[in-house]
């Protein structure tokens, strides 16, 4: 009902699928009402005959747990209201946007919608009181309902949670209402501990902001959003994306990074084309984990909104395609997988040429396996710059540089690769992967 009728959402959902009915609209996956599958969808006896063919494909299954908010008509606004962020007529009439007037058996109640501090409340959605005890408590119990059912989960907007973020959201709001003793210990370490007791090899991802990747990674998440990447190549700018990627390897192999996810707007329609290319190769060929969203290696462009149960049908862009095969096979090297990685310094063509700020180079090298080598030039205008390679097994030898994303191929010196640096003059926008065969 709240998205059928929410005038602004119905905008969205016109600007996305212009035929749009509210027959489409079937509400957010991410208000919810109970970790159980619908049965629409065959309820969980078909989840976990879906769990057991994915299995037998080498595949996990991840879900999404929703940590700070429920649904409307969840069953605890009737049997535990407590656990609920409440406030008052006050509240309600001087914010009617962020508050909600509820019957809760003879009582009526005014209860908090879910949100961040930063923005206005998600109307579809009551906000948990993490400093009630007994809320914590029944949320861990319903993490690991959800860890029955799946190999890892997708914490929804998990920083929320954290007490200095929470306090500063809620403040004296969220003093437990039946008068309990406030909670501000941490949720997450002992939450996630308690699911690796019975699951040992359970993946925990972090949807995190705010510079608070490395904070979750250290109480227990094995990976956290890398927003912070995906904002500086949308920026379209080589600097921030190369000092984002000096940080140290321990930080980045837990990174999960992506293009595009379900909250913003498709790669597609963001990134033109000559750049949708390089910020992919900077995206998915640096540590941590590649994330790809469904629609993406198609080229879709229509944002595939949560409320909506039909989206718009669109074509295959032919190209995007092409490219995300060529890219996933380059993934599936073993030195990319399994390899070390490397950032490289690029050092101007030439005094004064401002270009060489425009250039990320980095490696991936495995024992037995041929070194690879990634140039971009993340830029706007054409430029020239030499990566230093400091590569002893190429002393004496010549090297070709075969280039996996295209036809290219070079031929140079080993001793001058180690001496002045691997030269390039590239396009603006250009990239190349190169595999590096050492010769005789």
């Amino acid at each position: 009902q709240v998205a059928r009728t929410d005038a602004e959402l119905r905008r969205g959902y016109v600007q996305e699928l212009p035929d749009v009915t509210d027959e489409d609209i079937c509400g957010s996956p991410f208000a919810v009402q109970n970790y159980t599958v619908h049965r629409d969808f065959g309820g969980d006896a078909a989840l976990a005959r879906l769990r057991q063919r994915l299995h037998q494909r080498g595949l996990r299954l991840m879900l999404d747990f929703v940590p700070n908010h429920t649904a409307l008509d969840h069953p605890w606004t009737q049997s535990h209201p407590e656990f609920y962020v409440a406030g008052d007529e006050e509240d309600l009439a001087r914010e009617p946007h962020n508050w909600q007037r509820l019957v809760s058996g003879p009582h009526t109640l005014i209860l908090a919608h879910g949100r961040d501090p930063y923005f206005p409340g998600w109307s579809d959605t009551l906000q948990l009181n993490y400093r009630h005890a007994g809320l914590r408590a029944a949320m861990q119990a319903e993490l690991l309902r959800v860890a029955e059912r799946c190999d890892g989960v997708r914490c929804d907007m998990a920083m929320l949670l954290l007490p200095d973020v929470f306090l500063k959201t809620w403040g004296d709001k969220a003093r437990p209402a039946d008068g309990s003793q406030p909670v501000d210990e941490l949720f997450w370490p002992d939450a996630l501990a308690e699911v690796r007791e019975r699951h040992p090899d359970f993946v925990f991802m972090a949807e995190v902001y705010w510079d608070l990747e490395w904070v979750l990674q250290q109480q227990g998440f094995d990976y956290t959003y890398d927003k912070r990447l995906y904002d500086r190549l949308r920026e379209q700018k080589a600097g921030p994306v190369r000092a984002h990627l000096r940080a140290p390897l321990a930080f980045q192999n837990r990174c999960a990074r992506f293009l595009e996810n379900h909250d913003e707007k498709r790669a597609a329609a963001v990134f033109p084309w000559e750049v949708h290319q390089p910020a992919a190769l900077l995206t998915y060929l640096t540590p941590g984990l590649r994330f790809f969203h469904e629609g993406q290696l198609q080229g879709r462009r229509a944002q595939a909104l949560p409320q909506l149960a039909r989206r718009r049908v669109e074509p295959v862009d032919a190209a995007v395609q092409t490219f995300y095969e060529r890219l996933l096979d380059c993934l599936r090297r073993p030195q990319v997988r399994q390899g070390r990685w490397t950032l490289h310094t690029c050092r101007p063509a030439w005094h004064d040429n401002p270009t060489v700020d425009q250039f990320v180079a980095f490696s991936w090298e495995l024992a037995s396996e041929p070194r690879l080598l990634a140039t971009v030039n993340f830029g706007p205008t054409r430029g020239q710059c030499y990566v230093e390679l400091p590569f002893p097994e190429l002393r004496g030898k010549s090297v070709l540089l075969r280039d996996l994303l295209s036809t290219a191929q070079y031929e140079r010196s080993g001793d001058e690769l180690l001496s002045r640096g691997l030269y390039l003059d590239m396009a603006a926008w250009g990239y190349h992967l190169f595999e590096i065969v050492v010769g005789r």
